[in-house]
């Protein structure tokens, strides 16, 4: 398994962004499953995963396919009273550095939780709205 790939299952489910932002490449895309926008560069794609992380409990990757550059992890978790399953979906550059990284989700219920409780935290966080913008 590629070195990136097994770090990033360490640190997604911290929720510390400190600790995913190595992992990212300068220019990383990041297409979240609550609705239909790109964040684009290594700062605001590490701000959005470590909220994640901190919304998410129980989180645990369940299976790990690919090889090369191309990989999907599936992992479940819970958000608030519902259970979730997803797919991070992520390509890696000639780098080994995360180029794009796109997450489907399921149930709708679930997905509607993810958004209120990111909603809520981001809007909250300093640091974090300097990309508020991203949201527009």
């Amino acid at each position: 398994m590629h070195p990136t790939i097994e770090k990033i299952q360490t640190v997604i489910a911290s929720g510390d962004h400190t600790a995913i932002a190595p992992l990212l490449a300068a220019d990383v895309t990041f297409l979240p499953p609550t609705y239909w926008k790109t964040w684009n560069g290594r700062d605001a794609v590490a701000a959005v995963l470590g909220h994640v992380g901190q919304v998410f409990t129980d989180f645990r990757y369940r299976r790990v396919m690919g090889a090369g550059n191309d990989w999907a992890l599936e992992f479940q978790c819970r958000i608030g009273a519902f259970d979730a399953v997803g797919v991070d979906l992520i390509t890696l550059g000639d780098d080994g550095l995360i180029a794009c990284f796109e997450v489907v989700m399921r149930p709708q219920k679930s997905i509607g939780a993810l958004r209120d409780a990111m909603n809520a935290r981001v809007m909250k966080d300093p640091a974090f709205l300097k990309f508020k913008d991203a949201l527009s």
